[in-house]
């Protein structure tokens, strides 16, 4: 009878250690987080004075509101447009990205670094091509 209880009482044990642990990794995260669906794109070949663009879109996979604080990106060449309203958690939003290859030569990798409340507050994504002389 005892073996018995003892055997139960340690199985119990086991479960709620188990249940703690689930409990805490479900909550590890507190906080707005930016997920994007991806983080680079690539657009080829262009030629030189030919305008790009690439919308990112992301989702706020946290469980606060995710505010986006600023966009910064490398040069003058490249712009953005991103929403300034606070994004509840589980919804999505989108960055437009555009790229003047006015001026440029060969390979470009423009990086755009997302700065936000986020618990990863700077994120970065990239637009990169290859400008191509005109003809």
């Amino acid at each position: 009878m005892i073996r018995k209880l003892l055997m139960l009482s340690i199985f119990l044990s086991g479960l709620a250690l188990t249940g703690m642990t689930q409990s805490q990794t479900e909550t590890s995260t507190q906080g707005a987080e930016i997920t994007f669906v991806e983080d680079t794109k690539n657009f080829g070949d262009i030629i030189q004075g030919d305008v790009v663009e690439h919308t990112f879109k992301y989702q706020n996979t946290g469980n606060q509101p995710l505010i986006l604080s600023n966009v910064l990106v490398t040069c003058g060449c490249t712009a953005t447009n991103w929403p300034r309203d606070p994004l509840a958690p589980g919804k999505s939003a989108e960055i437009t990205v555009r790229f003047d290859s006015k001026g440029k030569n060969g390979a470009q990798n423009k990086i755009i670094t997302v700065v936000s409340n986020a618990v990863n507050p700077r994120e970065k994504v990239s637009i990169k091509s290859n400008v191509l002389p005109k003809k």
